[in-house]
């Protein structure tokens, strides 16, 4: 049966859960459109990334 040698202590068992957060998303408001979306993604309701076109647009979003 496994058992610890010693006592975890409680700030080095949060130094070990430090990474464990959920990260929160990164949100970027669109020159175009002024909504907000994902950075690096396509852009769904006007097709466009970077400044160009890339998808056909779609407005039923």
């Amino acid at each position: 049966m496994a058992v610890p040698k010693s006592k975890i202590s409680k700030s080095r068992r949060g130094q070990r859960r430090g990474h464990d957060a959920l990260k929160q998303a990164n949100y970027q408001e669109d020159q175009h459109t002024g909504e907000f979306k994902l950075r690096h993604h396509v852009d769904l309701k006007t097709g466009m990334y970077r400044g160009r076109q890339v998808t056909e647009p779609r407005g039923d979003f």
